[in-house]
């Protein structure tokens, strides 16, 4: 996948795409939302906002900033908030792999169905670290490869046909957080047949301490020296 691909095929969805993925995707953009426990004045960000369909979902006591590489996506959003009469939402045209935002400029930071419809996942990965302050939450919800051998393989055998549609489906939520200071603290299954995962992360950059993943000040589940073991993130605690 390509940038001018990507854009080109969500471009292509955006006049259907509530239609068609609205409802699916429903409960865990809810889901997200509704954990997120967002206090007043918080600036969010959403990356790959799309169509803007989680937008209304969100408190008005917050600043919400939803960016999208897609036009048309972009214009759907902006209509929905409009019609929704959101003054607090801004809608910005921009590529998540090189946001324009200056570091630790979001509180947190909400990627929903993003990492495996990019070109490259670490480059957003990085963006999304960046821009969020240390000590901050970082919410992914998308589908992660799963780890039964049998349909990790044919997941593995359909994902050049889904890149083609502007997703791929063999990546694993270990390799997105291999070697980021991200640490998981809740892991929860999502969406029909729970085929999604919301993963909620505490930015530790910068030797920022979590302590249970929540950034109140020891260890935490890290990744770094961890990996995923029966569905549930394991490490060595953070220092």
């Amino acid at each position: 996948m390509d940038l001018k691909k990507v854009e080109r095929v969500y471009t292509s969805y955006a006049g259907v795409y509530d239609q068609i993925f609205g409802k699916v995707f429903h409960e865990g953009r809810e889901s997200a939302i509704r954990n997120l426990n967002v206090q007043p004045n918080e600036r969010v960000l959403e990356v790959g906002v799309g169509t803007g369909l989680a937008l209304p979902m969100y408190p008005r006591h917050c600043e919400i900033v939803g960016i999208d590489l897609s036009e048309g996506m972009l214009t759907k959003a902006k209509e929905r908030a409009e019609a929704h009469g959101l003054g607090h939402v801004r809608l910005q045209r921009m590529d998540a792999g090189a946001m324009e935002f200056s570091d630790n400029s979001f509180d947190t930071v909400v990627a929903a169905y993003v990492v495996t419809a990019v070109p490259d996942h670490r480059k957003v990965v990085n963006e999304m670290i960046r821009v969020c302050r240390p000590g901050g939450r970082i919410i992914m919800l998308n589908h992660f490869s799963n780890g039964n051998k049998i349909i990790a393989a044919v997941e593995k055998v359909i994902s050049p046909l889904t890149k083609k549609l502007g997703w791929r489906t063999d990546l694993s939520l270990t390799t997105v957080l291999e070697g980021t200071s991200l640490h998981v603290a809740r892991k929860a299954n999502v969406n029909p047949l729970r085929y999604w995962a919301l993963v909620e992360c505490v930015n530790a950059k910068n030797g920022h301490p979590v302590i249970n993943g929540n950034g109140n000040g020891s260890a935490g589940y890290g990744h770094e020296n961890g990996h995923y073991a029966n569905g549930h993130y394991a490490s060595e605690p953070a220092h």
